[in-house]
């Protein structure tokens, strides 16, 4: 079937829409699992009272698993949405284009391979209700091999989550649930999307887990590899920075620089005592180098640390961007207003 020209849908906010929850799920060679997929989460919100849509977002696929996502959005044209990028740009570039061309309030994160289990969607919606901002799922009871896939993805989770201050089970379900506003402010690049958690807990986002059903994989094959833990942990310096630093520079840059002059300092001073006890030259040690390269270090740290201040000053200032995120604003007698 030949693939026919996506409308381009006008971008809404929140606001805008009557569409309660969005549904948004990145696919890369899954022909087999979309119809059954598309099944699956309209069983699961066939009893659901909010308006909800699916939208499907086409990675770049290549074995007619474009085709199928427009197959279900002629079959249900009130809840199916298709995305389709022009080549394969990776699952963060895939969400983000999801939840840029969504209209929900809610927005509800999973795969397309059937490993999450759709069933598992109206719980998370309940504890969206119940006023949290982001429901993560659990895999408590994973269905994957245990020394390439469940040990390492144990040991990541467990440092992203000493990293960040974000404790979670599971960082790398991809089945989540998110209000709109904690996934505006900031952009998604490289393998950021598994971090979302963690720039909610930044701005103060009311963050549960629930566990939820795993399923192995029963068609196509897995996208991921032990590569991609190379690029979680190249990503989680960026998200710690973001976190923590980014408002104050100084704070990082000036750290190092003072722990290296500090250093450079003591060995400095070792030679000179070295020198007037025993009489042995201060510029011919190796030491002596070392010490004043690494004072030279702390110096230009430091200063690279006021330029960033500087730059982080003028980013705030020309934007008019504030330094907080609000929840809602109470005036007297009308009740919480965004």
């Amino acid at each position: 079937m030949a693939t026919k020209a996506l409308r381009q849908p006008k971008l809404t906010t929140m606001t805008d829409s009557s569409v309660w929850v969005s549904i948004v799920v990145p696919v890369f060679n899954e022909v087999k699992n979309v119809p059954l997929l598309y099944d699956k989460v309209s069983e699961a919100m066939s009893n659901e009272g909010h308006p909800w849509e699916l939208v499907f977002v086409d990675d770049g696929s290549n074995d007619g698993s474009l085709q199928a996502m427009e197959v279900a959005a002629a079959k249900d044209t009130e809840h199916v949405r298709v995305v389709a990028l022009r080549r394969n740009f990776g699952q963060t570039a895939a969400i983000s284009a999801g939840i840029d061309y969504s209209e929900g309030q809610v927005i509800v994160l999973m795969d397309g391979d059937l490993q999450n289990d759709p069933a598992d969607i109206p719980g998370l919606l309940a504890e969206i209700e119940n006023g949290y901002d982001l429901v993560s799922g659990w895999r408590k009871f994973r269905k994957d091999n245990y020394l390439t896939r469940t040990l390492p993805s144990n040991i990541a989770n467990w440092i992203i989550s000493q990293v960040t201050g974000v404790h979670l089970h599971d960082y790398g379900c991809t089945l989540k649930a998110y209000r709109r506003e904690v996934l505006t402010g900031f952009r998604l690049y490289g393998e950021m999307h598994r971090f979302i958690p963690a720039y909610a807990g930044y701005v103060g986002a009311r963050i549960t887990e629930v566990p939820v059903q795993h399923h192995p994989r029963q068609h196509g094959q897995s996208k991921y590899g032990l590569e991609r833990t190379v690029k979680v942990i190249l990503d989680l310096f960026t998200v710690k920075f973001l976190s923590g630093y980014v408002n104050k520079p100084l704070y990082l840059f000036g750290g190092v620089g003072i722990g290296f002059g500090l250093v450079g300092t003591l060995g400095l001073i070792y030679l000179v005592v070295r020198k007037i006890l025993i009489a042995t030259g201060i510029v011919n040690s190796p030491i002596f180098l070392l010490s004043a390269l690494l004072f030279i270090l702390g110096v230009q740290s430091i200063l690279l640390g006021l330029i960033a201040e500087m730059m982080v000053r003028t980013y705030h200032e020309s934007q008019s961007k504030p330094i907080y995120s609000l929840r809602y604003v109470i005036r007297g007698g009308d009740g919480k207003s965004k």
